[in-house]
């Protein structure tokens, strides 16, 4: 089979993704961006090259020198890095013709630009079909009554602020809204929301228009450590739609810090 092309940004999912596809047979090449992707991706596949964000003249040759007609995008970007791009001709190119620059609207803008220059973009999501949240606990902790309410006013405001392009993750305590995840990112916002009330519920949602080829939702262990360094209660996340990152680790560490988890 073709090598499969790794556009990547931060966290683990990258690396997870590249060692599914070598298990699959697929050789992977990827392009990190400096200063967001973890050193270790570089280890993980056939062929690697660094860009700096905004470079995706440099993304689309180093992917067709390796002979790919097909790319995944995987892993987030630090979205106050937005105001630090370093653009080649390409990416100026994307940029004049942004209306908005919220992360669906660039993240549909940059794989159009890669489809220009040869390289379709497609979804990581089959080749791990093991990240998938399913339905239902993940771990020893259950949900009770009041903070199932309080994930059904979440997944409602995430949904809400999804369809404005905004953000995934909601944290909510008695049916109040604490926190919504902007610019900041998601361990952020459970840090804003935990600082407000102890024992709340963060939600992580999927955008109603969201493209399940770039930013699905993902957690990880990092997400539960941040949850417990605010006094977060529970986190719901879809079934199905979500990835859930190091999943024995992320249970593991919800178990020992008395997070309840579920797959809704």
């Amino acid at each position: 089979m073709d090598p499969i092309g790794l556009v990547a940004g931060s966290g683990r999912f990258p690396v997870l993704f590249a060692r599914a596809a070598a298990a699959a047979g697929r050789g992977v090449v990827a392009v990190g961006h400096e200063g967001e992707t973890d050193p270790e991706l570089e280890r993980s596949v056939a062929r690697f090259a660094w860009v700096k964000l905004g470079q995706l003249g440099r993304i689309a040759e180093a992917l067709r020198q390796g002979g790919c007609s097909e790319a995944v995008l995987c892993g987030g970007l630090r979205k106050v890095r937005l105001f630090d791009l370093r653009p080649d001709w390409l990416g100026v190119k994307v940029l004049a013709g942004l209306r908005s620059f919220g992360d669906d609207a660039a993240l549909r803008a940059i794989a159009a630009a890669l489809e220009g220059q040869g390289v379709r973009v497609v979804s990581p999501l089959p080749l791990v079909p093991e990240l998938l949240a399913p339905a239902g606990p993940l771990g020893q902790g259950r949900f009770t009554d009041e903070q199932r309410a309080d994930a059904e006013v979440g997944f409602g405001v995430a949904r809400s602020l999804g369809a404005l392009d905004v953000g995934q993750t909601v944290v909510v305590k008695r049916g109040v809204v604490l926190a919504v995840e902007a610019i900041e990112g998601t361990d952020a916002c459970i840090a804003r929301g935990g600082a407000l009330a102890v024992g709340a519920v963060v939600v992580k949602a999927f955008k109603p228009q969201q493209d399940a080829r770039f930013d699905v939702p993902a957690v990880g262990p990092e997400t539960i450590a941040a949850m417990q360094a605010a006094r977060c209660a529970a986190l719901a996340i879809e079934a199905g739609k979500a990835v859930v990152l190091d999943r024995n680790a992320f249970v593991s560490a919800a178990d020992r810090a008395g997070i309840a988890v579920e797959g809704v």
